[in-house]
């Protein structure tokens, strides 16, 4: 993408009444209007609160959005000019319950509440496969804690990914570390009986990586409190 077009995508997402970006030091303060006050504040409802984390172009939040009206969903990702495309979506097909967060993960305990969100969707992360990546690993231990500290007692987080590498460590990690695995499949369309969610809303990358004959795992999971 030219450096224009990504200039003219950051204009046009301060325009967006459904694009937040807080400043690093403004959430470091604590000043986050939105933080413990999403449901009255933002959405206006007491619908469950469900997140994305390294949302991309926004097409799984926007799936997601659009199949459940009894959710609110919030894509998060750092790179605005890749989610613009679905904040546009959003307000083009007025989907009023899909949010996106401007944002780095490392920053969401200073965005959330604790027990504020239901679930966490983590879509295709980058496996940060060398070891000196480990710290930037989405389902690294440090990470996990995070998490846990804005998710509801019972809230899920799940994993879906084109990485055996990934599929296997988080695997690994949460069995490790004693944390509830509630459903795990490492190749979901040779499945059956695999939640809708999963299968039905497919982003360009799944949609190259299956092209690709790549399996697409899926873990669903929930971090326990007294670990």
């Amino acid at each position: 993408m030219g450096s224009k077009n990504k200039l003219k995508r950051f204009k046009e997402n301060e325009t967006f009444s459904n694009v937040l970006q807080p400043k690093r030091d403004e959430l470091l303060a604590e000043s986050f209007a939105f933080k413990g006050k999403w449901h009255q504040e933002y959405f206006k409802n007491n619908l469950p609160i469900v997140l994305e984390l390294g949302c991309g172009k926004g097409e799984y939040s926007i799936g997601l959005a659009k199949k459940n009206p009894n959710k609110n969903f919030i894509g998060i990702d750092i790179k605005g000019a890749r989610f613009w495309r679905g904040a546009k979506t959003a307000i083009e097909e007025n989907i009023p319950n899909v949010a996106f967060l401007r944002t780095q993960i490392e920053l969401i305990e200073h965005c959330f509440a604790p027990g504020e969100v239901s679930e966490i969707w983590i879509t295709f992360p980058d496996p940060q496969i060398k070891y000196k990546r480990t710290k930037h690993r989405l389902t690294n231990m440090d990470f996990l804690n995070r998490y846990k500290n804005i998710l509801s007692s019972e809230g899920y987080i799940h994993l879906k990914t084109d990485s055996e590498f990934m599929h296997g460590y988080t695997l690994g990690l949460l069995h490790g570390l004693g944390h509830e695995v509630v459903y795990a499949n490492h190749n979901i369309y040779n499945s059956d009986g695999v939640p809708a969610d999963v299968t039905e809303i497919q982003t360009f990358y799944e949609q190259f990586y299956l092209s690709q004959n790549k399996p697409i795992t899926y873990i669903r999971f929930r971090i326990k409190d007294n670990v």
